[in-house]
């Protein structure tokens, strides 16, 4: 596909419709030819045409797609992509039950198109320096990681709740940044802000090399916060997604003399290194990385089967919240194709 601008669509143009319109209008090598939205255009501001309907957006010719819309209509709008051998990078999370997403996976694997899903989280600065600390074994072995995601109520959502609008972000990147998988997860919600779905989860799980993973994720709190912590036996890392810094606290070498704190501290305090990393938008990242997947060349984009496994990891986050109890995660079906 080298040689012409590859022809890009969009489908939804809620608050993160825009932004990706934003993105895709000055993406190289990529043309915005026209975005599909029942509502239209309200602002005026889009030089690519709106359309109701898919098969009008279709009927432009596109080589790609970018869903966006209500979590609801991923399947039904994926799909159609799919027939008609159209790729699709399709917003997080893929689908809202584990069945609609598994279709969704056939439905592109078998017709051999290229599909990704807008894990956005791990296109942040902060995170993907993280994970190259993490493989480069700075930490040493890692003990734990912790997320905490909370803020105020988005009334954009109305579809899903907290577990599946954040909590798959953190789910996503912790699976990620540490190359383990879930075995097991428990966990507790609360819904206090009088909608259908919850707005609160609490999640204590395990990774399949035994780290214990603990994520907070509400839609409850005045406090817009965005931070991941992992704790090994080097130190932690702290990143802080909202503004895409990382520090690390060493565990210090320099015993104490002080008898209360000797016998007090587990660890002693040691360095503390916050590091210098170039900034670019997370979003242009991973459009940059879906439009190089769709020309044919090698790009680190987030597999449709990875964002299955994260809504089966939610899906099993919610189970245990209705049931009371700790639910296994059995390991990840891997493709069969090419």
């Amino acid at each position: 596909m080298s040689g012409r601008r590859l022809r890009a669509g969009l489908i939804g143009l809620g608050a993160m419709g825009r932004n990706h319109a934003r993105v895709l209008s000055g993406l190289d090598g990529v043309e915005l030819v026209g975005v599909v939205d029942p509502a239209g255009d309200a602002t005026g501001t889009l030089r690519a045409p709106v359309v109701r309907e898919l098969g009008d957006l279709l009927a432009m010719g596109i080589d790609y797609a970018v869903v966006a819309c209500p979590t609801a209509l991923h399947e039904k709008i994926g799909l159609e992509l799919a027939a008609n051998g159209v790729c699709a990078l399709i917003e997080k999370p893929l689908a809202q039950s584990v069945e609609a997403a598994t279709r969704l996976v056939e439905a592109f694997e078998s017709a051999g198109l290229v599909a990704g899903v807008g894990h956005i989280e791990r296109y942040n600065p902060a995170l993907q320096s993280l994970r190259v600390r993490l493989e480069a074994g700075e930490l040493g072995e890692v003990f734990q990681v912790v997320t905490r995601r909370q803020g105020p109520f988005p009334h954009r959502i109305a579809d899903v709740g907290v577990v599946m609008d954040l909590a798959t972000h953190d789910i996503d990147l912790t699976a990620w940044v540490t190359g383990r998988e879930y075995t097991s997860v428990s966990a507790r919600t609360v819904s206090r802000s009088g909608r259908l779905h919850e707005d609160m989860v609490a999640v204590v799980g395990q990774l399949s090399d035994g780290t214990m993973v603990n994520h907070l994720v509400n839609w409850l709190s005045p406090l817009k916060e965005r931070s991941t912590v992992i704790t090994g036996d080097k130190g932690c890392f702290v990143a802080d997604t909202l503004t895409a810094d990382l520090t690390f606290y060493a565990n210090g070498a320099i015993d104490t003399e002080w008898e209360a704190l000797r016998a007090f501290r587990g660890v002693a305090e040691g360095d503390m290194v916050r590091y210098a990393i170039p900034k670019r938008e997370p979003l242009l990242v991973e459009h940059e990385r879906f439009r190089d997947a769709v020309e044919g060349k090698e790009s680190d984009i987030v597999t449709l089967r990875q964002g299955l496994r994260t809504v089966e990891v939610a899906g099993a986050v919610l189970r245990s919240a209705v049931e009371g109890v700790t639910v296994p995660i059995p390991p990840a079906v891997r493709s069969t194709s090419r």
